[in-house]
């Protein structure tokens, strides 16, 4: 009779640490998991790329640097090649500038070592498709997406007069590249009328034509739909 193993298929894992003591103690750490196993360490890029390059692995716990060197470009280089590869930062750089670089080469899940996160537990959930992050990173994140999201405030020169309304109108409709007769049109208002406020409007921006007028306007955010 044939007897089927009813073990589950373990997690394997690489470790990517500065040093060799470290790897060891995580190696140690994780192979006590009985779901978890650590197909290899790395204490150099060089190294990690080797190791990837024969093992299969479903998740990657590195720190944002390895023998003293970046590994975020090698791990952004990675990603281009093994797509389903989960990449785990664990690591005690809290820097911002550190986080959002790490997210932009492609990690999804960054945990602080000072945090005392379960590292088994982290590894558990990224392989599940979760994105275990710490508190502060997670706020750094937010933070990021945020300041890139937000329209931008342009200040207005203070010497720079305030365009009434139906100058606004006009602005809008000089940038679209209308001509001052179809303005008129467009506005209900007498060719007269428009090149009146056509001149306010060129003082006001202190410029002498359209494209000056135009250029000055978007400079000055008075066109943020253009």
């Amino acid at each position: 009779m044939l007897l089927h193993s009813t073990r589950k298929p373990t997690i394997k894992v690489a470790v990517a640490t500065d040093t060799p003591n470290d790897a060891h103690r995580m190696s140690n750490q994780l192979n006590a998991q009985q779901d978890i196993t650590v197909v290899g360490t790395a204490t150099t890029p060089q190294e990690l790329e080797n190791l990837l390059a024969r093992k299969a692995i479903d998740v990657l716990v590195t720190d944002v640097t390895v023998n003293g060197k970046d590994i975020m470009p090698t791990i952004a280089n990675l990603l281009e090649r093994l797509p389903e590869l989960n990449v785990l930062c664990y690591t005690e750089a809290a820097e911002e500038s550190t986080v959002i670089g790490a997210v932009q080469a492609g990690v999804t899940g960054y945990v602080l070592r000072s945090t005392n996160e379960d590292l088994p537990n982290c590894v558990r959930l990224i392989n599940g498709g979760g994105s275990p992050v710490s508190p502060m990173v997670a706020r750094f994140v937010i933070r990021t997406l945020y300041t890139r999201n937000r329209p931008a405030v342009v200040p207005v020169r203070s010497d720079v007069q305030r365009l009434s309304n139906r100058e606004s109108e006009i602005l809008q409709l000089l940038a679209k590249g209308i001509p001052f007769a179809d303005i008129g049109e467009i506005l209900s208002i007498s060719p007269h009328t428009v090149t009146a406020h056509i001149k306010k409007i060129y003082r006001k921006l202190q410029v002498h034509s359209r494209g000056e007028a135009v250029y000055e306007a978007k400079c000055l955010g008075l066109l943020p739909d253009l």
